[in-house]
């Protein structure tokens, strides 16, 4: 292996390692899963910025949308199906479907996520 493609692994394995996300997805971190497919898992933001303020992320550790979907878009189409799942069991019709990429973008997990935001909850969840 050649020593750029080496470093690459060691960086991308310590930043999985010590990725929030990644501990949710190897069951490290103990979370209630509200939705979970092939390739997402689903749960409610612990910091909730709406009424109903929902995550859904890939279960493989990519840094944010971009890399998301220029290396597995089959992923990203699976995020936002579940993403809109949810919206629709979750939310009275209007939210928003939000991908922050970037610190400055307002990312502070850097591992690709879709937030589901709505201040209105559909009736009874």
């Amino acid at each position: 292996m050649e020593l750029a493609a080496l470093a690459k692994t060691r960086l991308m394995s310590m930043t999985e390692a010590s990725c929030i996300f990644c501990k949710i997805v190897s069951r490290e971190i103990n979370t209630e899963f509200i939705a979970e497919t092939n390739n997402t898992l689903a749960f409610r933001d612990i910091a909730p910025l709406a009424n109903v303020h929902l995550l859904v992320i890939p279960k493989e550790h990519h840094r944010d949308v971009v890399e998301l979907a220029n290396n597995a878009p089959e992923i990203l189409s699976e995020v936002l199906s579940t993403a809109t799942d949810l919206a629709k069991k979750f939310t009275a019709g209007s939210f928003k479907l939000q991908f922050n990429t970037g610190a400055e973008a307002g990312q502070t997990v850097f591992h690709a996520h879709a937030h589901v935001l709505s201040d209105s909850a559909k009736d009874g969840s």
